[in-house]
Parts: C-alpha cells; structure tokens; sequence
C-alpha cells in the first residue's frame, strides 16, 4: 500500500466520530471538501474514515469528493475504513461475518469504489471469536473487495489472539506523548511482527496544540466542550507543566507545540504513518511541518515522563 506519512482523518465529516448524539454536526460537506482538497494538494493520498463516522456522511462525502476528481485521484487515493459501531442510536453493531460482509458492501457503496486497500475493525468484539470475523476478512480479501485488513482500538491480549486467528497486518490505536499505552504491548508486538501501526488522536484531542490553558476555559468548540470525557484526566498541573515545556521547546527550535508533538510520532521507526483529523485546512500545517522537522526525541520524552510513585 502507497500510505503518506501523514494520513488524513475524516471522522469528523458530518459529525463527531462515531457518537450517533453528535450525528449532523462537525464538518459539513463543503467544509469536508475543502479540507479533502488541501490534503491532496499537500500530498496527502491516504485518508481514513468509518462506516459509523458521522452515520455514513463521512463515507458518503468522501465518495461524493472522488467523482468529482480525475481518474488519476481515484487510482492514487488509499482509503482506509472500518466498522463496528451502529449506524444510528439503536441499530445493530459488532464483528459477526454476515455483518461484516453487509457492511463493507454498504462502505463500497458510499464511497463509490469497487475495493478498499484497508479494512479495520473499528473495536474489539467481545460477543463474537475473532477467527469467525478473520474468516470473514479473509473472504472478502479473496474476492478483491479488501486488500489489506487489520485491527483498531485493541490491548496487547487481544492483539495476540488475533494474531494466532487471522492474517491482521495492521494496527491502529491513540497513542501520543498523552497517551502512551500502546508502548507497553502494542507497538512491540507491531514490532515484532511486521504490522503497520498509525496512531490516531496524535495530539490528544487538541491538548498537544496548546489551545488548552492553565486556569482558563476550554475554546468554544473545542473537543473539551463537546467531548471532554476522554480528556478530563488532562487538566492537572502536571500535565500543563509538560505542555509549557513542549511549548518553550518549540518556541526554540522555530516551529509549534503540534508539529512537534507530531515529529516525535514520526521519528519513531515503529510508526508506519499518522492520522491527522483537522477541522479546517489551516490546521494541516503542523503535520506538514512535522514531515521536515528532525527532532531529538529524548528531550521531549522528558517533558513527559510519568510521575515519580
């Protein structure tokens, strides 16, 4: 698979992720075309999205984007995208072959392509062995609608079982200098294996930007004013002691808080590529200035090492 280093996000095209309550909202169809545009101008050919994204809008918009371009974009674009989640409140959701293989035709359809190159499970399935789901992608790769699939949102336990069940050569979990998790299984395993790994939420949900101060309200639709469950953790001295840190250290080296959050991501021969979820196409800039940069990950490390206990 051709995936840029940077790979566009589209979860929040039409909505907010996968969160039915927020269905309709984030990017609307212009917005989202916008951003699209930007990202390819800028080189990004790989973009990931969902089935549950924005209950199908993201999918759909992507698509209604491709017919809109020239064959050489639809030949050269690398999509990637993933189920598990309901449609709507209510619908149904999870690993089972038959859903699986209903869902990816619903993908196929909406973003208007014979064949994805990645296929995710979006979450891990506790209800339903993942040698069944692995049948499952293995079918669907046979008859050319999948290339490559793979797993997101799993632990290291889970990673193993998949690994014995199936052919998974991919993973995609958060992992930032905030959320390290996937060092202490994950990633060795990606390792180990050969998996691609791309993590996505590289910037913590907009905490690695700066946006969010010490003593101050969080911006008005922000993550944090929408979403801040996943966050609320965050706000602790220690935490925006690091951030000032990253902060002077960026002001030194000439750049920003987030290309260098980002930089630090790339500059780890683990990393295959990193999902970026910008709202608008200014905020691809960081991830382009983070593609140039060299950075000495070990400081930054630093800024970030956990708590003494």
């Amino acid at each position: 698979m051709r995936i840029t280093r940077i790979v566009l996000g589209c979860g929040n095209f039409g909505g907010i992720g996968s969160a039915p309550a927020f269905f309709g909202q984030g990017e609307t169809r212009d917005e989202a075309f916008a951003i699209m545009d930007a990202a390819w101008e800028a080189g990004i050919t790989t973009f990931d999205t969902a089935d549950a994204y924005g209950g199908g809008r993201s999918e759909t918009w992507i698509g209604d984007w491709l017919r809109t371009k020239s064959g050489r974009v639809r030949d050269e674009l690398v999509l990637t995208t993933k189920t598990f989640n309901p449609m709507e409140a209510g619908a149904d959701h999870g690993l089972a072959p038959e859903r699986v293989r209903r869902q990816l035709e619903s993908s196929l359809r909406r973003l208007g392509v014979e064949r994805v190159p990645l296929y995710l499970t979006h979450e891990w399935d506790p209800d339903v062995p993942i040698a069944e789901t692995a049948g499952a992608l293995d079918e669907l790769r046979r008859e050319g609608k999948i290339g490559a699939y793979g797993l997101s949102n799993v632990d290291g336990a889970q990673l193993r079982s998949a690994l014995a069940a199936g052919a998974f050569g991919w993973v995609q979990n958060s992992y930032s200098l905030l959320d390290r998790a996937a060092e202490r299984e994950v990633l060795p395993l990606c390792a180990e294996h050969g998996l691609g790994f791309t993590p996505f939420s590289p910037l913590a949900g907009g905490w690695l930007t700066g946006k969010y101060r010490r003593g101050e309200e969080a911006p008005p639709g922000s993550r944090m004013t929408m979403r801040p469950g996943p966050y609320a953790h965050l706000r602790d001295d220690r935490i925006f002691d690091a951030l000032e840190g990253l902060e002077r250290l960026a002001e030194r080296e000439g750049t920003t808080s987030a290309a260098l959050a980002l930089a630090w991501l790339l500059a780890d021969p683990r990393i295959s590529a990193v999902v970026v979820g910008p709202r608008r196409p200014s905020q691809l800039e960081p991830a382009l200035a983070a593609l140039a940069a060299e950075v000495d990950r070990e400081p930054i490390e630093f800024l970030f090492r956990p708590a003494e206990t």
